[in-house]
This record gives C-alpha cells, structure tokens and sequence, in this order.
C-alpha cells in the first residue's frame, strides 16, 4: 500500500459549497492551505445524466431562479473555472481532485494531471463507474456510506483486478450526522475483512468524532469545508467553518504522534522521575 505508515491524509471536501463562485473557490482553498490540509476536493456532475428532465424542469426557489436546472447549472463549475483551480492550487502547494457523479464527468477530469480519485457513497453501486475510475490506476478513496457489505465487496473486487490502489472511507450518509450514527467500530471492522487502509469522510456537526476516528487509526479524513455555515446550500449545516477546520487539523496532527508504537517501556522523559519518586524503594531497578 502506498501510502501505508503515512500521516493521515486530509482533505477539505469544498464540494458544492462554492456556490458556483470561482472567487468563493479560492477562498476556501486558501482556508484548506493555511489549516495544513493535504488536497481540496470537488464535485463534478453532468446534470443531464445525473437528472431526469422532469426532475429538472421541477419547481426550486435558489438564487439563480425557480426550477431544479437553474439551481443545479448555478452549482456547477465550468473548464474553465477548473483550469482556474488548477493553476490556483499549483500555484499554492495544495493537491486537487473531485468526485464525479457520471462516467462523462470522470472522462472529463482527466484533462487535468490530478494524482486522486474519489467514488462518492453514491456510486459505489455503480459498477461500469467503478470500472472506469479503476481503469485510470490513481489512488482512490472509495466511500462507503449507504451501502451493505455486498457493495463493498464488489467495489474492492473491481479495483483490486484492476490493480488501481485505493483506500475504502467509513462514511454514514446523512446531512448532518448525529454523533450516536457514526458507528466508528466500522473502521476497524472494514480494515480487517478488506485488509487495506481505511479513512473517514464525516458529515456531523462538530469535531468530536473525526478525533476519535484519527485515534482509530484511520489514514485519511474528509471533512466538508465552508465559509459560513449559514451560506446557501444543502451541505452547509454538515460543514466546519475556517477556525473549526484550523483547529480540527492541528488537533489530529496531536493525536497522531500521541497515539504512539504501543509499546510498553520506561521513556527516557521518565527514568529521573522514577530515581526520584522510587528512592525509598530497596532493590528496585528503574530501566
């Protein structure tokens, strides 16, 4: 595994909460640099292969009008705002990738040279996806919310006869998540029967859980990202805000080097104190 005994790989999922604003894309870049986060990640969907017409044509109030097409055209970002991502995150030292929701928004991202797939929860059911993202041979992070152990066994099948390297995500799909959903156990449960990395995509409120995740020993961590909680947009309420995503790096960077080898010794922080506090102690050896 290539990224095995690596630091956990985190990344800022900006998603759709850009808002179809390049300007607010930058922004949040600059918020995932500045935290210490490894890669931005968006969503790129063709919304005519995504969406049936009628469901397009449907009724939805959004600022850029009164039906479905118009809120879900507003959302999404064109070549050329993605060029502009590109440049911008080369340019600030931060990997780029998205996660594609159709096999033509996957053929169209690889017009750029990015090193990372995801498959959303959605599409893991989807196998000629599946095929598709494997066929490129990129790490890829697969999550895993809304699925049963038949799914995951199929989408680590086809990436595995592919021989495209991935890491499975313990997800749980709800927007926010409550905290006693998280069913964390999962990681350990998918390490062992897959024998491969696993990491969390989280989608609660707060920062509690996502620790206790890096505690488990999870390789990456996929947290949404956003300017205001209070923005316009279905994934704000499960996203962290600037400060919160600051916080939440440097708190995992912590866990991380104190969760240690387990081994048990005296360390060498200790051996004055135990000479000290075992003095009145005969025959006791402190090393």
């Amino acid at each position: 595994d290539e990224r095995k005994g690596m630091a956990i790989f985190i990344v800022a999922e900006i998603g759709i909460n850009h808002n179809g604003s390049i300007d607010i894309c930058k922004e949040l870049i600059d918020v995932a640099v500045n935290a210490g986060c490894d890669a931005v990640k968006f969503q790129k969907r063709d919304i005519n292969e995504v969406y049936t017409q009628e469901f397009l044509d449907s009724e939805r109030e959004s600022p850029w009008g009164t039906t479905q097409r118009q809120q879900k055209i507003g959302l999404e970002l064109e070549f050329d705002d993605y060029v502009q991502i590109d440049n911008y995150c080369k340019k600030k030292g931060i990997e780029w990738f998205a996660s594609a929701w159709d096999i033509e928004s996957q053929i169209f991202l690889r017009q750029f040279d990015l090193k990372y797939n995801k498959i959303a929860s959605a599409m893991i059911v989807y196998e000629d996806f599946l095929k598709e993202v494997a066929s490129e041979k990129k790490h890829t992070f697969i999550s895993t919310g809304m699925s049963v152990i038949k799914h995951i066994d199929r989408a680590v099948e086809i990436f595995r006869k592919a021989d495209c390297p991935f890491e499975l995500m313990h997800c749980i799909s709800a927007y926010p998540m409550e905290d006693e959903d998280a069913n964390l156990n999962c990681i350990k449960t998918l390490r062992e029967r897959y024998q491969c990395n696993v990491g969390y995509s989280g989608h609660e409120v707060g920062l509690a859980v996502s620790y206790a995740a890096a505690a488990l020993g999870i390789t990456s961590l996929e947290r949404h990202l956003t300017l205001d909680r209070a923005m316009y947009g279905s994934d704000q309420a499960a996203s962290i805000e600037p400060d919160g995503f600051h916080q939440m790096v440097g708190a995992v960077r912590k866990i991380e080097k104190a969760m240690g080898d387990g081994r048990i010794h005296i360390n060498s922080k200790e051996i004055s104190i135990a000479r000290k506090l075992r003095a009145h102690i005969p025959f006791v050896s402190n090393r």
